[in-house]
């Protein structure tokens, strides 16, 4: 059985997780796909292609990526380089206080190059990517022509 781990699986948008794949044949290829969609409904996603190592295992941090979205070693490629589907859209997230990315990371066997994957993944997780801490409140500020908003930590 594949499991795919990210690990803090719930964090702020500005710090690095790590992705672990274990459960693959040694030497196996795959693809590991992020994907996410914004509040628009608008889908994003990378994707890396790894070769597992001798025990079955890939780990972006460790393992170069061989191609697909980047390639070589970035731990957090995978959140780094998601891109539209429609061209020109950028990643904005309105609400930073309510609610989090969530990212939906997926291991597919072999080379995945397709928007939409045709097969079942191997294995699956979430990650949540939060934009303000726990405790922190936002007060907005409207002076003049001035318009912002100050967070205070709790």
């Amino acid at each position: 059985m594949v499991e795919v781990t990210v690990t803090p699986q719930s964090s702020l948008a500005d710090r690095p997780v790590q992705i672990r794949v274990r459960g693959l044949s040694p030497s196996q290829l795959v693809t590991l796909r992020a994907w996410l969609k914004d509040e628009q409904g608008e889908c994003f996603q990378s994707r890396a292609f790894f070769r597992a190592d001798g025990a079955g295992e890939v780990d972006p941090g460790l393992h170069a990526a061989l191609g697909g979205s980047y390639s070589g070693v970035w731990p957090m490629g995978l959140f780094w380089f998601l891109q539209p589907d429609t061209l020109f859209r950028r990643l904005v997230k309105r609400d930073v206080a309510g609610s989090p990315f969530r990212v939906r990371l997926e291991v597919l066997d072999g080379l995945c190059l397709g928007t939409e994957p045709q097969q079942q993944p191997l294995g699956s997780c979430e990650a949540e990517r939060w934009y303000v801490g726990h405790g922190v409140q936002r007060v907005p500020i409207r002076e003049g022509r001035v318009r912002g908003a100050l967070f205070l930590p709790p």
